[in-house]
């Protein structure tokens, strides 16, 4: 059993380990107001990219004329998996998650016959994925010295996937991110990238119960050449944004829980501390008066 004092130093240290999580709980919950703010923002201008591309890429009437990123080499053989996690932990399972959304997609393409390659953005993503597909890996992206994530960073991954595509190392690419939906509920979400995956377009009727149509200037072609390399780097951003929205939400809960467990912890700790010591004092008295008893 152990003794007075190992039971007050470990009542100590669990109070210590309290007000930390109680604090990182409370900055996570003043960071996610804005990461939600900057994730909610960015949605509509994505959803409406896509939008345009897929009237676009309706509107072509060769499809042997689409550029190389909408419809892709006709090859399906080499995959870029582009896994975006965060760079800390402490939040549950928001990383992990991710992770083995990943890995299930690469252990089912390898066991197609297919080559895996994979380019992380983040160091927890990557920490559990060279576990198993080292190997696989091409390159780590760390934003670990970035404050606020923009378009700047979100540009350099897709950058560095539209060179990789141009030089022939892969033929589809799949981005990974977490969809952040609430502070208990982060969706992980895999979207081609290339071949760009383009929503079927919702017909906009008028009175005459006909889609509009639209006339580009100068072509569709044109316009998708220009569109496309840019709707790799805004998807990006919209997975980085929804990432930290989610990171937050996740290491908000996660330590919230570990709050709640360590005043559990603490209650059952002082309530065995309170047992020892009443032990012992019943011990000593029962030791006086035995030797009173004696004399």
């Amino acid at each position: 059993m152990p003794s007075l004092k190992d039971l007050r130093n470990r009542i100590a240290s669990v109070k210590a380990t309290q007000k930390i999580t109680k604090a990182m709980q409370m900055v996570a919950a003043a960071k996610l107001r804005r990461a939600q703010s900057a994730a909610e923002a960015a949605r509509p201008y994505a959803e409406r990219i896509d939008a345009v591309l897929a009237n676009l890429a309706g509107s072509i009437a060769d499809p042997r004329q689409a550029p190389p990123l909408l419809a892709g080499n006709g090859k399906d053989q080499t995959h870029l998996l582009v896994v975006c996690t965060g760079e800390r932990g402490l939040c549950g399972a928001f990383n992990t998650s991710i992770a083995r959304l990943a890995r299930e997609r690469a252990n089912a393409l390898v066991g197609q016959g297919k080559t895996v390659k994979i380019l992380c953005v983040g160091r927890k993503g990557y920490d559990v994925l060279k576990r198993q597909f080292e190997k696989n890996i091409i390159e780590l992206v760390d934003f670990r010295a970035v404050r606020t994530l923009g378009f700047e960073q979100a540009d350099l991954v897709g950058s560095k996937v539209r060179k990789l595509y141009a030089d022939g190392e892969f033929d589809v690419c799949t981005l990974f991110y977490s969809t952040f939906k609430s502070v208990i509920s982060q969706i992980p979400t895999a979207k081609r990238l290339i071949p760009a995956e383009v929503p079927t377009p919702d017909p906009k009727a008028g009175e005459s119960g006909q889609k509009i149509a639209y006339e580009y200037e100068p072509d569709e072609t044109s316009i998708l050449a220009e569109l496309l390399p840019r709707n790799i780097s805004v998807q990006v951003l919209r997975a980085l944004l929804e990432n930290n929205a989610s990171f937050y939400g996740s290491q908000m809960s996660a330590m919230d829980n570990a709050t709640r467990n360590a005043g559990e912890m603490i209650k059952k700790q002082t309530i065995t501390y309170n047992r020892t010591r009443q032990a012992m004092i019943t011990k000593e008295l029962i030791e006086i008066i035995s030797g009173a008893e004696a004399l």
